[in-house]
C-alpha cells in the first residue's frame, strides 16, 4: 500500500476543503449573476414600499429556526453514537451542506458528516442522517398529499379519476415494497432496515419528528410570509396548499442544492400561475428561499469546511 508523506497528505486536504467551498460560492455567484428571469428593478421598487425592519428580522429570524431545527435533530439522532454538543451538531450539519450544495440530492452532505466521525462509525452516520433526512421527506409527502387535494378541489388541476389513479398506483407500491421486503440486495432488505430502525429508541424517533414538523412549518410558512410582503392577496389556506404542493413535487425530482430554487421555482410558477400570482413574483421568492435557507448556511459552513480536522479511526 502506498504511503503519502504527512505534507503532502495535509496538502490535498488543503485542496480538498478550497475546491469545496470555491465551488460552492462559484455555484451560488453563477445562478444568482446569470438568471436573467430576476427582475432587480421590480424587486427594489417593492421592497423600498414595503420594508419593515422589524418584517425582514422575522423572516430572518424565521431561517435561523428552520436551520436550528435541523441542528437539533442532528444532535438527537447523534445520540445513537455519542452525545455531542450543539455546536458540534451546527459545525457538522453546516458542513456537511456545504460539502453537499453541488452534488445531486445533496448526497455529498453523508459523506461531510461522515468524516466527522471514526471510519468504523461512517455506516452508521451515513444511516442516521437518513433517517433525519427520510422522516422530513415523509412530512413533505404527508403534508404534500393534503395540500394537493386541497388545491386539486378548488381549482380542478387534475380530474378525479387521474387522482384515484395515482392513488391506486401509490398504495400497489407499498403491496409490492412490503411482498418483497424479505429480497436481498447486496446484503440489505427493507425488513432489515425496519429492524435497523426499531433498534433507535423510540424516544429518539418521536424528538425526531416532532422536531421535523416544526421545521417544515417553519419554511413553509416563512414561504407564506414572503408572499405577504410582495403583496400577494390570496386566503391563508390556498396559499398554503399551493406551497406545500410545490414542496411535495419539486422534492420529488432528482437536483442539485444549487439549483434547488430553480427546481421549486418552476413548479411554483405553474401552481401560483393558476392563483393569478405574477411570474417574476414568484421566481423572486424562491430565490429568496433559497438565498436565506441555504446560501447563508453555505456561507457559514465555509468556514466550519476550511477549519476541518480529520478524525482518526478509533
Amino acid at each position: 500500500m502506498i504511503s503519502i508523506p504527512h505534507k503532502a497528505k495535509q496538502f490535498l486536504v488543503l485542496l480538498a476543503k478550497l475546491l469545496i467551498v470555491g465551488g460552492a460560492f462559484y455555484f451560488i455567484y453563477n445562478q444568482l449573476a446569470n438568471n436573467d428571469k430576476l427582475d432587480w428593478q421590480k424587486f427594489i421598487v417593492l421592497f423600498r414600499k414595503n420594508q419593515s425592519v422589524l418584517g425582514i428580522s422575522f423572516i430572518l429570524l424565521l431561517s435561523v429556526l428552520n436551520r436550528y431545527f435541523e441542528i437539533l435533530k442532528w444532535q438527537n439522532l447523534a445520540k445513537v453514537i455519542h452525545e455531542i454538543s450543539v455546536y458540534e451538531s451546527t459545525k457538522q450539519v453546516l458542513a456537511a451542506l456545504t460539502a453537499g450544495i453541488f452534488t445531486p440530492n445533496g448526497v455529498g452532505e453523508y459523506a461531510g458528516k461522515a468524516l466527522y466521525y471514526p471510519k468504523s462509525d461512517a455506516k452508521k452516520v451515513v444511516f442516521l442522517n437518513l433517517i433525519c433526512n427520510g422522516i422530513q421527506m415523509i412530512l413533505t409527502i404527508i403534508f404534500g398529499i393534503f395540500g394537493l387535494l386541497y388545491f386539486n378541489a378548488q381549482f380542478n388541476v387534475i380530474t378525479s379519476k387521474t387522482v384515484l389513479i395515482l392513488f391506486g398506483g401509490f398504495v400497489l407500491i407499498l403491496i409490492v415494497l412490503f411482498s418483497i421486503k424479505k429480497i436481498k440486495v447486496k446484503g440489505y432488505s427493507i425488513e432489515k432496515l425496519i429492524h435497523k430502525i426499531n433498534e433507535i429508541p423510540k424516544s429518539i424517533h418521536q424528538k425526531n419528528i416532532f422536531l421535523g414538523i416544526c421545521r417544515y412549518l417553519v419554511f413553509s410558512h416563512q414561504y407564506y410570509f414572503l408572499f405577504l410582503g410582495f403583496d400577494v392577496d390570496l386566503s391563508y389556506l390556498t396559499l398554503m396548499a399551493a406551497i406545500t404542493s410545490v414542496y411535495f413535487l419539486a422534492s420529488s425530482l432528482p437536483t442539485f442544492q444549487f439549483l434547488d430554487f430553480a427546481v421549486k421555482g418552476s413548479v411554483a410558477i405553474y401552481f401560483f400561475g393558476i392563483l393569478g400570482v405574477n411570474e417574476w413574483i414568484v421566481i423572486f421568492i424562491s430565490t429568496l428561499m433559497w438565498f436565506l435557507n441555504v446560501v447563508l448556511p453555505v456561507v457559514l459552513g465555509s468556514y466550519f469546511v476550511l477549519n476541518f480536522k480529520t478524525k482518526t479511526a478509533e
